[in-house]
């Protein structure tokens, strides 16, 4: 299957367990896999047979910088069915949600959670 690669993505959310947490928020880095057929794409040089990827920033924004949750799991399910269901085309994708920043004691380079959803038929 083609790919389609979002790397580094960066916004700022309330998301944790911790009071401060949602109280301060921190950054959030999202990297997005989204697979789909782009033959079409290539050959046609048309849009339509791909997938905006503005639109996919601008849905991964509203969830990331939108309703607080406890579990960075909860964020990367989210944007991965919010993405399935906003775009037709597309057929599976990886979500991986980086928490650059975990108020966790010792050194962290992050914490991730990383999923992949496929479309049901």
């Amino acid at each position: 299957m083609d790919k389609i690669h979002l790397n580094e993505m960066t916004f700022y959310g309330y998301h944790g367990l911790f009071p401060e947490e949602k109280k301060l928020g921190q950054r959030f880095m999202v990297d997005l896999v989204l697979e789909l057929d782009l033959k079409k794409a290539g050959e046609s040089d048309e849009m339509s047979y791909s997938i905006d990827y503005g639109a996919v920033y601008q849905e991964v924004k509203g969830i990331v910088e939108g309703i607080a949750v406890n579990l960075v799991e909860t964020v990367a399910e989210r944007i991965a069915q919010q993405l399935l269901a906003s775009f037709s085309l597309l057929q599976a994708c990886h979500v991986k949600v980086y928490k650059p920043d975990p108020p966790i004691p010792g050194y962290y380079k992050s914490v991730a959670v990383e999923i992949y959803r496929e479309r049901v038929s």
